[in-house]
């Protein structure tokens, strides 16, 4: 069995606490894609506690509100996968009509070459956004 990457540190740490973190991924046409990932290695939402499940999804609501705040995309996609990597953990990814896959999810077929905005101090401004 391969080793679990989201066990290992990594990405852009923006916050982090006991029970877990949040990443900026290191996607350039992506800009603002973040990770919010349970520090201990669990499958489901229903393998937690209730009050640890509600602490996740208020980090997961929290990180939506930064991005938003930040970067003002179109959309955010939120997404809690898992089937590859098997450790809980959600996706909090900023949409731009001019990206390459707008509206199909990231992972679908490109529709277009996409244009991603740039953004100065991006991971700075994100960490006081979630320390707000």
């Amino acid at each position: 069995m391969q080793p679990c990457e989201l066990c290992r540190e990594g990405g852009d740490i923006l916050y982090r606490d006991e029970r877990l973190r949040v990443i900026l991924v290191d996607d350039a046409s992506y800009p603002g894609f973040c990770r919010v990932i349970w520090n201990a290695h669990v499958r489901e939402m229903t393998d937690l506690a209730p009050e640890d499940a509600r602490y996740l999804l208020e980090w997961v609501l929290k990180t939506e509100r930064a991005v938003r705040e930040v970067l003002n995309p179109d959309k955010v996609n939120l997404a809690s996968l898992g089937n590859v990597v098997p450790h809980l953990h959600w996706h909090v990814i900023p949409r731009f009509a001019a990206d390459a896959h707008f509206p199909a999810p990231i992972w679908a077929a490109p529709a277009r070459a996409g244009q991603s905005p740039t953004i100065e101090g991006l991971a700075v401004r994100l960490r006081e956004h979630l320390a707000a």
